[in-house]
């Protein structure tokens, strides 16, 4: 496996027989929450901003070595877009005050980013069906992991209401 191929599946994640989106998210949860236990969330915002850059060249160079577009192994999409969606969630979950609330914000994030990554609503679905090569692979991606953390926002805040 090439480093190219090794890095836009995410270690082999996106190499999963079945839902290598969702398995991809999964990985990517796994990571960040894992960066986020030992380091600063600058940190993982400085890893997704390289990731989401390096990721969009990285796809070109496959995409023309293959002469495919958005093959479904290529998974460092769902990895930038999960950890914008769970930096989001994680800095509101700091703010409440009732128990589990990381863990609630790390499941919520995990599932509003899914949400909006398979619905593709709006602006989300324009970028996915007319950008080409690895900004529209990237970039609707992206744009899912804000709808997701945003949507994290109101349910931690509604269950802080709640709660």
């Amino acid at each position: 496996m090439t480093l190219n191929r090794l890095f836009i599946t995410f270690f082999g994640s996106g190499l999963a027989p079945k839902a290598p989106g969702t398995v991809g998210s999964l990985a990517a949860l796994i990571a960040g929450v894992a960066v986020l236990q030992f380091f600063p969330m600058e940190t993982l915002f400085l890893l997704t901003l390289a990731v989401s850059v390096i990721g969009v060249f990285e796809i070109n160079r496959y995409e023309k070595a293959t002469g495919t577009h958005d093959d479904k192994s290529i998974v460092i999409d769902e990895v930038a877009g999960m950890w914008i969606a769970l930096m989001i969630a994680v800095g509101t979950a700091h703010t409440m005050s009732y128990p589990y609330a990381l863990e609630i914000a790390y499941a919520v994030s995990f599932a509003a980013f899914r949400l909006f990554d398979i619905w593709k609503p709006s602006t989300i679905g324009t970028i996915d069906r007319k950008v080409k090569g690895g900004l529209g692979v990237m970039g609707d991606d992206i744009l899912a992991g804000f709808a997701g953390g945003f949507l994290s926002v109101i349910v931690l805040m509604g269950l802080d209401k709640l709660l």
